[in-house]
């Protein structure tokens, strides 16, 4: 199946990275990312395959399973490519962090994320 950028976008951040339940994370992987897909994290380098990126967001989610992202925009699409601005925190508390996703979408599924830490809004 393929998807709109902007709803790509949306999937990763809520149903990939926000997700801890890792059946559910898996799935959503396998729908919307392509096989060879890459991460990018500004800490930590690139995540090359869909096992890869399973692995780096069940690890990332591990290290705060209640903080919630939250777009604080609508995503933008330009070409194959996208980005959203979001936070992310414990709901009702203020962001602990912020950042911007930027995607390359490839035939309707993600081909790479890069990701970027902003400064709280």
């Amino acid at each position: 199946m393929s998807y709109s950028i902007s709803n790509l976008l949306i999937r990763n951040l809520r149903d990939v990275f926000g997700e801890n339940d890792p059946t559910r994370r898996r799935a959503a992987i396998d729908e919307i990312w392509a096989e060879d897909g890459v991460f990018y994290d500004p800490n930590s380098g690139a995540y090359r395959g869909r096992d890869e990126i399973d692995r780096v967001a069940g690890a990332i989610k591990a290290t705060h399973p209640d903080f919630r992202y939250q777009p604080i925009a609508g995503p933008e699409e330009l070409g194959d490519a996208g980005r959203v601005r979001w936070v992310s925190g414990r709901p009702g508390e203020p962001p602990a962090y912020a950042g911007t996703d930027f995607i390359i979408a490839r035939d309707g599924r993600i081909a790479a994320v890069y990701l970027f830490f902003d400064k709280l809004p």
